[in-house]
């Protein structure tokens, strides 16, 4: 119980608070600001012959739905890592990928074909509401899926989070991409694109230091706030 009431007290402070926000943040704009100026745009479907042979199955939509749950819980175990930098790490390639995120959506506006879903059963349904809310562009590379991948990298190297609860979270992220594909959300390399831009992102920030940067940038800003008060 010490342990996550001192976890708590860093986000309450601030230490790790502003960080989370931030990523959350550019998640959001990255995801929805190229639309301003991608509306009238040509849009690219990057399917290929092996996306016709994936079906259509509705009910991983629950799958594809529970991930938003799944990265909530993941990223905050990813902020409160023992190892701040690694918390850091993490953080900071998580913004770093969805500015990357926004590029593509902004130069490379992709799209896909969507299936006519004529059943009624509740999946179908679902399906069918998840495809009024959400629009068939700003696919390559899959959010879903590079979110995803993040929330594994979220808890590999972390001390504290047990060893299967890492490998719930590596199964977790690999049966969410694979609906975004059974859903008919995403085509195979907007999914490939997405794990592959997280795992690039996260070493590019460790390799280069800028996670350092990234940890002092609020490190300063946080000292700050404690002389004001």
């Amino acid at each position: 119980m010490n342990f996550f009431r001192h976890k708590k007290n860093l986000l309450v402070q601030k230490k790790l608070y502003n960080p989370l926000m931030i990523s959350f943040a550019v998640n959001v704009f990255a995801y929805n600001v190229s639309r301003l100026w991608t509306t009238s745009s040509h849009h690219i479907n990057m399917a290929v012959r092996f996306d016709s042979f994936i079906p259509v199955i509705p009910w991983t939509t629950a799958i594809y739905l529970g991930s938003y749950l799944f990265w909530i819980i993941n990223y905050l175990l990813g902020a409160l890592q023992d190892d701040d930098d690694e918390a850091y790490s993490f953080l900071c390639a998580d913004v770093l990928a969805k500015i990357i995120c926004l590029i593509f959506f902004t130069v490379l506006p992709s799209t896909t074909l969507r299936p006519v879903i004529t059943d009624t059963d509740f999946w179908s349904r679902m399906l069918r509401m998840v495809y009024r809310m959400d629009a068939a562009d700003n696919l390559f590379p899959s959010i879903h899926c590079l979110t995803s991948q993040f929330c594994f990298i979220a808890v590999r190297k972390s001390r504290f989070i047990p060893k299967w609860y890492k490998l719930f979270s590596m199964i977790a992220a690999g049966l969410i991409c694979i609906s975004t594909l059974t859903t008919k959300q995403h085509v195979v390399v907007d999914v490939f694109m997405g794990i592959a831009l997280a795992e690039i992102s996260y070493g590019f920030v460790k390799v280069t230091g800028l996670a350092r940067l990234y940890r002092r940038a609020f490190t300063v800003n946080y000292q700050y706030e404690r002389k004001l008060k």
